[in-house]
C-alpha cells in the first residue's frame, strides 16, 4: 500500500497522531498495529488490565536483565493491541511537569516547550472540571477524577494536607507538594485508551487505514532514505511504502529495536548481531530512563478498603457483577486512588518523588497474577519522579524473534539512591500521619526491619520487592547535538524520511506516568511534521 504517511505503532502518541495527521482529506495515512484490536471486553473495564498484562496476545513481555542482587528474572510489559499500553495500563493521568518540559526547550528543543504542549493538552481533554488555562473541555480524550473510592482514601489525602502538602481536587492544575484523588481516563466506568478516543471516532474516514496484526520487522530504505516499512501478518512478508515519511510510534522498547533491525544503531552492536551497518548511531538504545517503585504494603485494623470486595472467587464475581449492572465500584477505578508528588529533601526546589496509594494489599509481587490478601490493608508505591541512572536496549541477532538486552541499571547514580531513601521516610511519615495513622495496624512489607536510614538495605529492597514502573524513555532521544539519536523535529539523524514519535524521544523524564504527555506529544507532532512538510 502506497500511502504519504506510514505510523508504526498505535498506542498512545500514534493514535494521536494519526488522528491528527488524517483529518486533511488530501493526506493519506497507514496506521500499523502489531496486535489486534482493542474488541476484548476486558480492555473497557478498567480493572480489567490486571487479566491481560500476561496474555501474549494483547501483551508484550520482554524480558529484562537478571540484576543483582537476587538475579530475579522479571519483564517489562508493554501492549501488544489498538491502543498500545493505554489500553493495558493503570489508567493514571498525570500530565508531567511545566518545569521539565520548559526543560527540553533549554536543551534546544524548543517546539516541545510547556508552552505548546499544555496547548496540546487543552486541544485534546474533555475533562470533567472544565476548561481551564492547562485543562481542555469539548475535545476527544475524556479526562475524570476517582469516583466511589473507599471512604479511608479521604483519611490518606488528609494526612497529606496535615503535612503542608496541597490538598487538590486536580493535581495536573500545579506542581508543588499536592496530594489528591487521582486523574484517569475512564468515563463513565470504562476505560478511555487512545484508541477508544482519537480512532473509534473516525473510523469512516477514507484516507486512513488501520492495520492491525501487522507486526514491522524492517526499515525500507533507497540510498539515504526511508521508504516504508516491512511487516508480517502471520507468516507473509508484506511491503509499505510512503511518499513523505515513515513514523516510528512503537515506544521505548521497540523503536529501538526496529531501528537497529533495520541498521541504525551503535556500529559495534549492529555488527555483533549481523546487522549492516546504515547509520552509525551510538545513543539509538542509550541513555534509558525507568522508574523503580519501592512497594509498601500496611495492615488495617478495620474491615475497609478493596480486599474484602476482591480477595477470593465469591467476592471477585459479586463485584464483577455490580460492575456490569451499574458500573461503579472497585472495578470501575484505576490502578491507584491517591496520587501525591512530594519533596523527600527540605532543600529540593520542587517536588522529586510520586506515590501511589490504593486500599488494597497484594498477596505477592507477581504483577501478572499477583492476587489480593483477605485481609484487610493498603499499598502504596514510590518512585524518584526524575531519575538520572541510564540503562539501554540492544538487539542480540538480525532475527526480530530474537530476545533484546534490556539493562536497566537502576539506582545506578548518587542522585537516585539518595531520593529512593528519602521515599521510604516520606511515605511512612504520610502514613503514621493521623487520620490515616488510626486505620493502621503495622507494616507488612518492606517492614519494621528496614530502617529509615540504610541506604544499602533500602536500593535492596526496592530492586527485589518493588516493581518496574513501565514508564521507560529516552533510549532514541531528540537532542540540538549531532550526537542525538533525533534532531530537535524528531527526524532520525542519518536518513531522510524517518521520525520518532513516543516516549523514547524525550531525553528526560517528564515527572511521573507517560501516558498522558505521550498522547499530547502526538497531538503536537502532527503540527511539527506538517510544518516541515
Amino acid at each position: 500500500m502506497d500511502v504519504d504517511y506510514i505510523i508504526v505503532g498505535a498506542g498512545s502518541a500514534g493514535c494521536a497522531l494519526a488522528n491528527r495527521l488524517s483529518a486533511d482529506p488530501r493526506i493519506k495515512v497507514l496506521l500499523l498495529e502489531a496486535g489486534p484490536s482493542d474488541k476484548h471486553p476486558l480492555i473497557k473495564i478498567p480493572k480489567g488490565f490486571a487479566k491481560l498484562l500476561g496474555n501474549p496476545k494483547y501483551a508484550w513481555n520482554f524480558p529484562q536483565q537478571p540484576f543483582p542482587p537476587l538475579y530475579q528474572e522479571e519483564s517489562w510489559v508493554r501492549g501488544r493491541v489498538l491502543g498500545g499500553s493505554s489500553s493495558i495500563n493503570g489508567m493514571v493521568y498525570n500530565r508531567g511537569s511545566q518545569a521539565d518540559f520548559d526543560h527540553l526547550a533549554t536543551l534546544g528543543a524548543p517546539e516541545w516547550r510547556w508552552e505548546n504542549i499544555v496547548t496540546a493538552y487543552r486541544e485534546i481533554e474533555d475533562n470533567e472540571f472544565g476548561a481551564s488555562p492547562t485543562r481542555g473541555s469539548g475535545g476527544p480524550l475524556h479526562v475524570s477524577r476517582v469516583r466511589d473510592a473507599d471512604p479511608i482514601c479521604d483519611e490518606i489525602i488528609s494526612a497529606g494536607g496535615t503535612l503542608g502538602w496541597k490538598t487538590v481536587e486536580d493535581y495536573n492544575e500545579s506542581d508543588d507538594e499536592r496530594i489528591g484523588y487521582a486523574m484517569c481516563t475512564i468515563k463513565d466506568g470504562q476505560r478511555v485508551s487512545s484508541a477508544r478516543a482519537f480512532l473509534h471516532p473516525i473510523t469512516d474516514r477514507p484516507n486512513l487505514t488501520i492495520a492491525t496484526d501487522s507486526e514491522a520487522i524492517h526499515l525500507l530504505r533507497k540510498s539515504d532514505r526511508i521508504t516504508g516499512v516491512r511487516v508480517r501478518r502471520g507468516r507473509v512478508a508484506i511491503d509499505h511504502h510512503a511518499a513523505r515519511e515513515v513514523i516510528l510510534a512503537l515506544g521505548s522498547v521497540a523503536t529501538p529495536k526496529l531501528l537497529q533491525l533495520s541498521g541504525i544503531g551503535p556500529a559495534d552492536v549492529l555488527r555483533e548481531a549481523g546487522v549492516d551497518v546504515v547509520v552509525d548511531s551510538p545513543n539509538v538504545g542509550a541513555g534509558m530512563r525507568e522508574h523503580r517503585a519501592l512497594a509498601f504494603h500496611y495492615r488495617l485494623n478495620q474491615n475497609v478498603g478493596y480486599n474484602r470486595l476482591l480477595s477470593t472467587v465469591p467476592r471477585q464475581t459479586l463485584t464483577a457483577l455490580r460492575y456490569l449492572a451499574t458500573r461503579r465500584g472497585p472495578m470501575a477505578t484505576p490502578a491507584y486512588d491517591v496520587i501525591a508528588f512530594a519533596r523527600t529533601k527540605s532543600e529540593s526546589e520542587r517536588p522529586d518523588a510520586q506515590l501511589l496509594l490504593t486500599p488494597l494489599s497484594l498477596a505477592h509481587t507477581n504483577l501478572k497474577d499477583p492476587g489480593v490478601e483477605r485481609e484487610p490493608g493498603l499499598q502504596c508505591i514510590g518512585y524518584v519522579l526524575r531519575p538520572e541512572s541510564e540503562g539501554s536496549i540492544t538487539i542480540t541477532s538480525a532475527d526480530p524473534d530474537a530476545p533484546l538486552v534490556i539493562t536497566p541499571n537502576y539506582f545506578a547514580s548518587a542522585y537516585d539512591r539518595e531520593i529512593g531513601v528519602g521515599i521510604v521516610r516520606t511515605v511512612r511519615t504520610l502514613l503514621a500521619t493521623e487520620p490515616i495513622a488510626s486505620l493502621i495496624d503495622h507494616e507488612t512489607q518492606p517492614g519494621p526491619s528496614l530502617s529509615n536510614d540504610d541506604e544499602d538495605a533500602i536500593i535492596e529492597s526496592a530492586l527485589t520487592s518493588g516493581y518496574c514502573g513501565y514508564h521507560s524513555v529516552a533510549t532514541v532521544a531528540m537532542g540540538a547535538d549531532e550526537k542525538s539519536a533525533l534532531d530537535p523535529q524528531l527526524r532520525v539523524r542519518g536518513v531522510h524520511g524517518l521520525r520518532v514519535v513516543d516516549t523514547s524521544v524525550v531525553p528526560t523524564m517528564v515527572s511521573g506516568n507517560c501516558n498522558a504527555p505521550m498522547m499530547a506529544l502526538g497531538w503536537h507532532a502532527a503540527k511539527v511534521i506538517l510544518g516541515d512538510g
